[in-house]
């Protein structure tokens, strides 16, 4: 439910915040369940109503989650968040801990495109030349089956 009054503080729906955040209403339930929101207030009708800040954390730890911080770092950090300024160095070591976990895994990502690629441009050679896997050529009906790119 959006208010419309300026001076009311607009208030978002579970269906509201799972637009923004991609996420299904029940993965925002156990967000909640999980310790990783504050609790969600709820109106009178009993349905949560998020505030823009409750949204915009969500909309942050869909993105931690997202590059693979465990649930109990993203716990952590939320209730590291609901301890105000004193708490920032500890959420900046937590997010670059995290971020030298995400570097880690980009490098070896990155090590294995390189083989990848390398195994593609062995592979666009073959075919090109004609050639089998010991460099020997190959009949018109093998020429033609090295071309199906369909798996």
């Amino acid at each position: 439910m959006t208010a419309t009054d300026p001076d009311v503080e607009t208030w978002l729906s579970i269906a509201d915040v799972s637009r923004l955040t991609g996420l299904s209403a029940p993965t925002l339930r156990w967000y909640e369940r999980e310790g990783l929101l504050p609790r969600v207030r709820r109106g009178s009708d009993r349905r949560r109503r998020y505030s823009e800040a409750e949204a915009q954390l969500v909309v942050l730890l869909a993105r931690l989650r997202a590059t693979g911080m465990p649930t109990e770092e993203m716990r952590t950090f939320s209730i590291l968040l609901a301890g105000g300024a004193p708490t920032h160095g500890r959420r900046l070591a937590l997010l670059e801990r995290h971020e030298a976990r995400i570097r880690a895994q980009m490098a070896e990502l990155e090590q294995g495109l390189e083989v990848l690629q390398g195994k593609a441009v062995h592979y666009r050679s073959l075919i090109a030349s004609g050639l089998d896997c010991e460099g020997r050529l190959v009949d018109a009906a093998v020429a033609v089956e090295q071309r199906r790119s369909d798996v």
